[in-house]
């Protein structure tokens, strides 16, 4: 079963997000923080990461994919950013941290799962 990681601080986004992945064949985790997400990916090792960008605390989502982009034991990873920012240079920023997709909030139940994926091996 593939592992899907939520990195997401607001508890009620984490719970819609873990609700429509709950369909598909996911073993789902949650991290409430930046720091904790680094942390469980490690751990986990999950496909996906799905990581928002705009997080209180030490790490926001940029800092933490670029952590898991400079980590070799964390090269297979995907990385899927979550934002309401949607401007061309937010897109850019997300790109350069390494990013593989990047996904403007609010977004739909489809919208979410079809660049999940495309991004899962085989996908």
């Amino acid at each position: 079963m593939k592992r899907v990681l939520i990195v997401e601080d607001q508890a009620d986004i984490r719970k819609l997000i873990r609700m429509t992945l709950e369909f598909e064949p996911y073993e789902i985790f949650e991290a409430p923080d930046g720091v904790t997400g680094l942390r469980m990916a490690g751990e986990l090792r999950p496909e996906v990461m799905l990581l928002d960008v705009m997080m209180p605390g030490e790490l926001d989502g940029l800092q933490v994919c670029r952590s898991v982009r400079a980590d070799p034991s964390l090269r297979g990873m995907r990385v899927l950013l979550l934002s309401a920012r949607g401007q061309a240079r937010d897109r850019e920023a997300g790109e350069q941290a390494g990013a593989d997709e990047y996904l403007i909030k609010p977004f739909s139940p489809l919208q979410l799962v079809e660049p999940i994926e495309r991004l899962l091996p085989g996908g």
